[in-house]
Formats: structure tokens, sequence, C-alpha cells
């Protein structure tokens, strides 16, 4: 199956109220891993890429092996860049072919942001590419982004001329949730996401993903939320993983059995989620 834009899977999510799950991949075990479980959930999925993973492989590296991957699958797949706070890494990825990016200027002021999500929309339509926006920072610190406190909430008039003047395809309301680890359960402002998205028909992005509670993902999503982020339990599972396999079979030196024993675990964490999200048989 060809690979899917962003609003080819978000759309249709949007419009029937399910969650497309977007893991924060790191290599090509984790990427596989995801792409089986889509395929065996029959569910769309969206790959999703961080800075410091494309600073670690190269963004022409992650596409050729997203493409390769991805081609081959038999559900609709999206390549994403996630919080990028810097222009000109968002603009190497759209060159070479990345379906869209996340550009994070919720560190600026409203202003910059406001400019630079601007300068970034104009210059991903020449790719055929989207662009997701974010004006107030998610609490919590991912892959050496972020900060540990939630940025200062703006009028929502503010994210409402931020969204309808910038062109971007999506928005990551901040809604409560946060990045990481949850020490204590947070307290989501469901109303928010509501009037965000009455306001502007638009799909919405659900961060923080990892660790909230089946009610919320699901009041969530039945709100507007068509993208949810997974980061944190993709990576626990990964390491944990290794971990396991590795104290179960300390002479084991067979790396494809313990690279498939891993990958095995990142499928069954997927596929879990995908069930969650309301995702599954919707390929």
């Amino acid at each position: 199956m060809p690979v899917a834009s962003l609003p080819e899977i978000m759309d249709r999510a949007f419009r029937k109220r399910y969650g497309v799950a977007a893991f924060n991949t790191v290599d090509d075990i984790t990427m596989h891993g995801v792409i089986k479980a889509a395929e065996q959930s029959k569910s769309p999925l969206i790959i999703q890429i961080s800075v410091k993973t494309v600073k670690f492989w190269g963004a022409k590296v992650v596409k050729d092996m997203f493409t390769e991957m991805a081609g081959r699958a038999t559900v609709p797949v999206t390549l994403h860049l996630d919080h990028c706070p810097d222009p000109q890494v968002a603009r190497s990825c759209l060159e070479v072919g990345w379906n869209s990016v996340l550009f994070d200027g919720s560190g600026l002021s409203f202003d910059e942001n406001f400019q630079h999500t601007r300068e970034i929309v104009k210059f991903a339509s020449q790719f055929g590419a989207s662009v997701e926006g974010e004006v107030v920072a998610v609490a919590g610190v991912e892959d050496g982004m972020g900060s540990e406190s939630e940025g200062d909430l703006l009028p929502i008039e503010r994210e409402l001329d931020f969204i309808k003047e910038t062109g971007i395809y999506c928005y990551a309301p901040p809604i409560g949730t946060a990045h990481g680890f949850y020490k204590a359960a947070p307290t989501i402002r469901y109303d928010r996401m509501q009037q965000l998205v009455e306001a502007t028909g638009m799909p919405m992005v659900l961060h923080g993903g990892t660790g909230l509670t089946h009610d919320v993902y699901t009041r969530l999503i039945a709100l507007g939320a068509a993208k949810v982020n997974i980061s944190t339990q993709l990576k626990k599972t990964y390491a944990d993983g290794f971990r396991t396999y590795l104290e179960k079979n300390p002479s084991q030196y067979d790396p494809l059995k313990l690279i498939g024993a891993v990958q095995n675990d990142v499928t069954a964490m997927a596929r879990g989620l995908f069930t969650i999200f309301g995702s599954e048989g919707q390929a």
C-alpha cells in the first residue's frame, strides 16, 4: 500500500472519532514492530520520529528505512517529525520527503512562534506535506525537548487566531497532559478540547499519551483527538524487552532471536493500544 499523508489518515479518524497511534520509533526494530502490529490489527498508523533520533540517524536514512518498510505494508502509514523547535531541521526532513512535521515554537514568544509556523506551513506546502502546531508547551521532557512545567495558558481566542491564521493542519492543545511517566493522575481540560474542536472543526493531537487511563483516552478521542502520541511506553517496552530476554537467556548469543523477541514485545504493546483507541479494523 502506498505511503499515506497525515490528512489521509487523520481526516477519517476525526470524522469517525477513533484515535490513530503515533509511535515515536527509534530504529528498525521499533518501526517494524509497530507496522507489524498495525497490519495484524488492520489499523492505520503514524510513525513519529524525534529530533534527537533524526540527528542520530539522519533525516534521509530514516526516510529511506520508512519508505522500504511502509511501502510493503498492507495498511496506511505516514511519517511525522515530532516536537521540532528548529526550522532548519524541519525543512531538512520535508526536503527529503517526510509527510508532516510538528513545528514546536512553544518556547518562543507567541508572535515568533506564529511567524515561524506560518513559514514552515508555506514551505511544507511545496512538498504536499502537512504541519502540526503547538502554542503552549506540554509539561515533561521527552528526548531532550521540553520542560518539567506546562507553559502558561493563553486566552483561547489567541489559540484560535494561531490555528486559523498559520494554516496548520492539526493542533496540539494544552489540556493538562504531560510527557513521560505521570506521578499523579493529570487534571484534563476536556472543555478546552471541546471548545477548540467546535470552533475550528480541526483534528486535535493528544500529547503525553503514555499512562492515561482507558476512560481518558476514550473521552478525548470522542471529543476530536484523532492522533495519540505514544513515546515513553514504546521506549519502556523496548528497553524492558532486551533486559527480560537477556535475564532469561544469559548464555544466548543469537542477535536475531534477541531482536525478534523485543520486536514481538513492541508489537503486542502496539496492538493493545489500537484496540483502546478504536482504530482496530479501520484500515
